[in-house]
Order: structure tokens, then sequence, then C-alpha cells
């Protein structure tokens, strides 16, 4: 591990820069997270020059933004891996190194995990002291106030480093800002402040009154009266991109010895011009694929339009022609393709920031009141709204519904980010019907059919394209299968993209010649046709890009149970119960043996038995 500490300012400015060089080339090739993780560099450098990597728990939010905390923690050589099967992780994990305190991956936990680490260190008697790092974005999510609040009660010694590199908590106010600010990050203004508040304590209360009127005046015009209010102490507006003042900062909050919030501002894609600021026009530089360095062009372009784009278009039209249809995303209006709507349509489509629980349940009154919401959605942070699905939504059988983005594996992110659980979460809402699409065309329909159905329900697709090509197909009917290709030997069943797996699967076993279902609805099963399957074909095969517990063949097991029907023999390629590492799709997929040529190679072997 590299010993900065005895580095020299200039030495480890030109090492922030050398960091940044080795991020660019790296992210270049592999893709990954690019404009928050460079404008994060010298607030990390500082970080790890003061406070104690070996002993002190850094705890990054969401952890995107970590690569320079990677470079500094023995895997500057293993850094080309990045995002790589087989190579390190673009987050914070423990299993990789000991120096990535916690794994990370999702939003606006760093707070409350900091919490629990001073509660352990308190317990232990321990003088070790956890540092949190959050972005301005994190900050707009319940979570991060509700550990605030037990933090600012207890008091538990805790850094909390504050990244703000693009909108303001509380915009400065002028020069005089600036300068109270300033002077309120340095050591003589703490020692001051903690004397007065001391000696505050043997003065008659007409004089306390008046002192501490007199320190609210103060604050009223600095960033940090929330936090202040809060029970913390605030330092900031500082520069995040001044190593020199970073160091003083984090030298006067690390003896506090209490909870204390340092805001930071600093440039998003800082040292990389077409990266830097903010605006719809920085955003695609948040994570971005390969590009070339010169001119920040994507390397490859896929000619097929994505589901996420699919889905983008289609409820634009169908809102243009329906003044009742609303829709709502949590901080992700572009990764979700409804930029276009909220654009268009402000009143009726919003991003409400990274709060999927507010997100869910405000779309339940709007719905009650006569509207079409839809509810656009991560698979894997659908999860962060579970209770709100069930509590506001399902129990009131209010007609929102949800689209499921990232369905599936969705490659180099990892193991927070795989779209593995929703089937087998939303499977046991009463209230709630699933179903899914496989192609283009059977997305359209589906959102027409959630369009007009009265009731919970929600319908998953996968990241980029589907695996299907594109054709005509029926329109969606409550709880009603389609029989694709009519066999004579098994039975391939297809659950959304798993129908376009079948289909490859089918056309590598030439000799096969299988009934290819699209199952279309996992919730409610189409019992008669199951019925009629059983009595022709005793041997099933699954596939489905989900989950194998609560997923699509343990619906199928449960219905085949309830029904007494005996002697179908069912094989599922669904997920196994682990979690699913990081690496390109396609290599995540053939080293779970569920590339086409492995499926086929299992069917085979399956018959065979």
């Amino acid at each position: 591990m590299k010993d900065i500490k005895k580095y020299s300012i200039k030495e480890l400015e030109a090492l922030a820069q050398e960091i940044r060089e080795k991020i660019l080339q790296t992210v270049s090739k592999n893709g990954g997270h690019l404009s928050s993780t460079l404008g994060a560099t010298d607030l990390i450098v500082a970080m790890h020059y003061v406070f104690d990597v070996t002993k002190d728990p850094f705890i990054f939010d969401v952890s995107h933004q970590a690569y320079a905390h990677k470079l500094l923690t023995d895997r500057w050589e293993q850094f080309d891996t990045l995002r790589q099967f087989g190579g390190i992780s673009g987050y914070t994990k423990p299993k990789e190194s000991p120096y990535d305190y916690y794994v990370a991956g999702h939003s606006s936990t760093s707070i409350s995990l900091a919490v629990g680490a001073a509660k352990a260190i308190k317990l232990k008697g321990e003088k070790r002291l956890p540092i949190a790092f959050i972005g301005d974005g994190g900050m707009s999510a319940g979570m991060v106030y509700e550990a605030l609040n037990e933090l600012g009660d207890r008091k538990y010694p805790v850094v909390i480093i504050l990244n703000d590199n693009e909108m303001s908590i509380a915009k400065p106010i002028g020069a005089i800002s600036k300068l109270l600010s300033q002077t309120m990050a340095g050591s003589f203004y703490q020692k001051f402040k903690a004397r007065v508040e001391k000696a505050l304590e043997h003065l008659p209360k007409s004089a306390t009154y008046m002192a501490k009127r007199f320190e609210e005046s103060i604050r009223l015009i600095t960033p940090g009266i929330l936090f202040e209010e809060m029970g913390l102490e605030y330092i900031g507006p500082v520069n995040g991109h001044n190593i020199e003042e970073l160091i003083a900062t984090f030298r006067v909050a690390k003896e506090l010895g209490r909870p204390v919030i340092i805001h930071a501002q600093t440039v998003k894609g800082k040292g990389y011009e077409l990266a830097e600021g903010a605006g719809s026009s920085k955003e695609h530089w948040h994570g971005v694929s390969a590009f070339d360095l010169e001119s920040g062009e994507q390397s490859k372009k896929s000619s097929q339009k994505s589901a996420t784009a699919i889905f983008g278009e289609t409820i634009f039209e169908l809102a243009k022609e329906d003044e009742k249809i609303v829709g709502v995303t949590a901080a992700m209006p572009s990764g979700v393709g409804l930029s276009q709507a909220i654009e268009e349509f402000p009143q009726r489509f919003w991003d409400v920031a990274i709060a999927e629980q507010h997100a869910v349940a405000s779309m339940g009154p709007l719905a009650k009141e006569g509207f079409k919401p839809f509810c656009a959605l991560y698979s894997t942070f659908l999860q962060r709204g579970y209770d709100q699905v069930i509590h506001d939504i399902a129990l009131m059988n209010v007609g929102v519904a949800f689209a499921i983005d990232r369905a599936g594996i969705v490659g180099q992110d990892g193991e927070t980010h795989q779209g593995a659980f929703d089937i087998s979460f939303l499977r046991a809402i009463p209230n709630m019907t699933l179903f899914a699409p496989y192609n283009d065309t059977t997305l359209k329909l589906a959102i027409q059919f959630a369009k007009d159905f009265p009731t919970p329900c929600a319908f998953r697709y996968p990241r980029g394209v589907f695996i299907a090509d594109d054709c005509d197909a029926r329109e969606f009917e409550l709880g009603k299968a389609d029989i694709m290709q009519e066999g004579s030997k098994v039975a391939f069943i297809g659950y959304g993209n798993g129908v376009g797996r079948a289909q490859e699967v089918a056309k590598m076993i030439d000799t096969l010649n299988p009934t290819i279902i699209d199952l279309r609805f996992v919730k409610p099963l189409d019992e008669a046709l199951l019925e009629k399957l059983a009595k022709k074909h005793k041997q099933w095969f699954i596939f489905s890009d989900s989950a194998k517990m609560g997923g699509v063949a343990s619906a199928l097991l449960e219905f085949l149970n309830f029904k007494k029907i005996k002697g179908v023999d069912l094989v599922t390629f669904e997920y196994d119960d682990a979690f699913i590492t990081h690496g390109k799709t396609e290599d995540v997929e053939q080293s779970l043996k569920l590339d086409k040529e492995s499926l086929a190679q299992r069917v085979i072997e399956n018959l065979k038995e």
C-alpha cells in the first residue's frame, strides 16, 4: 500500500493527477463510473493522508466514486481489470481488500453504517474513527436523515465527508459566507467555540441566551444550519480540490471527538474537460461504456434500440394521447427512459431523487384519484421500496404499474445491481399481477396492457436489447400464455427474456423439436394451457432471467402440486441461491452455464438421464 503520510503537498497533488490519469486510461477501455470518481480524487487522497485506513472504517456511499481509494490500497497493478470478470469490482468489496470496510452499491447507506461502526468501536473501547464519504445525491434519501437523527442525539465520534459535486445543500451567500465558512474550518474557531460553550454553562441564563442568539445569527448565513440543528458540527463549504485546505480541515474534524460533517464542493469530471461540470449534457459521463479519450465518443453503439428506449418512447407517445398517464423515477430519468416525458410533461412525470420508498408510495394516491401511474425503477432499486409496494399499493389495490428495468444479469455492476429477485419478492404479494414481454413488440403491448389494468401490476424487461427477434404478437390477455411453436417431445417454457433464450437453445438442438411456450404471466398462471401441456409433455425446461427460489419454476411446481398433476419432470435454468459476480454479461453467463451452448448441453444431459 502507498505510504503517503510523509508526502509534501506538491507530491500529494502530483499523486492525485497520476490517479486521475490511471482512472481515465482504465475507464476509457473498460467502462465504469467516471465523473464522480474523478471529482472525488483530491478528497480521497487527503482522507488517506489524515486518517488511518488500516484501522479507521472508510465507508463509501454507493462507492462508485472510490476508484482513488482502490488505487491507494494495493490495487494499482490490478486496476486494469476493473469491472472485468475475475477482476476487481467497481465498488468497495471486503472480499477483495481488507481496506474495503463494507460492501456498497446502493445509495445512502454510509451514515447508518458509520453509526453502527461507531457503536461497535465504543463497546470495544477502541480508538478508531469511522469516516463516511457521501455525495450530495445520496443526501436526498430519507435513510440518511434517520441515521443523522440518531447520530446527533448520541454524539458518537464520526466524520462525514459530504462531496457536493452538483447541487449545494444550501447555497453560500456572497463573500461574507465564504469568509465565515473558511473561518469555521480552522482549528482556532473550533477551539474557541468549545471554550465558549463551556463558559456558558457557568453564566446567568440571560447572558447564555444572548450568546446563543448571536451564534445562531451567524449560522443562519452559512450552509450548515440544517446539520447544526440536528446536533452535528458543521465545517464548510471547503474547496474539495485544495488538498492543503482539506488536510487542515480533516485534522480539525479528527480531533473534535464528536460527530462532524465536512461540506466539500467539487467539480464532477475534474481533470477531464469533456466530463467536467454538471447538467444534462454531462449526465452520461456519470457511468460510461468504453470510449475514445480524445473525442469522448463511445466505442461501440448498438443499432438496435434497447428495451429502456422502447419503454421511454412508448410511454411518451401514450402520455401525449392520455392526460391521465403519470410517471415517476428515483434519480434515474435517463436510465429508465423517462427524460423526454419529464421534460415535456413536468407536471405529470417526476424525478424524486434517490427516494424509492417515496416514489412508490406517492403514486398510490394518484391511482386512487383516477390517474394511471407508471413507477419506473431498476429491479435492484425496487427492493428499496418493497414495504411501500405492499403497504401503500397492494393493500389499497390501486392501479400502479411497475416498469422494472434491468431485470436479469446486468453485467459489470455486479452483485448489488443484478436484477435477480423481483419475481420472487413480488409474487408473494396479494393483488399483484406479474407479466413480462420477450421482444420489442410485446414490450409495447405490455405497456398498453398495464395502462388499462385497474389494479397493481409489474412487468420486467432486460438491460440492453432483447434476445428474441421482433415479430408480430397478439395483445396481452390476463393470465393467458402463448404457444409459439408446437412440438412433439419436450416443453420449453420461457418467461420474459427467457423466451428468446429458449428459442436460441431450440435452434441449437435441431433434432429436439420442443414445444415453446411464452408464459407471459407468472401471476396468474394460464392453468388451462398448463394442464393440457402436462398431458402432452412430461419434460419441462424453464427459461427465465431470475432467482430460482420463489421464481418461475417455483410457481409452476406449486401449480402442479396444487392440481395434483403427477409425472412431470421440471428442470429450471434460473439463478442458483447465490449472489452473481460482476463482469461482461456474456462472461458471467458462461460462468453460470447460462449461455446458449451450455444450456443446450444441459438440456441434452438431462434428457439422457
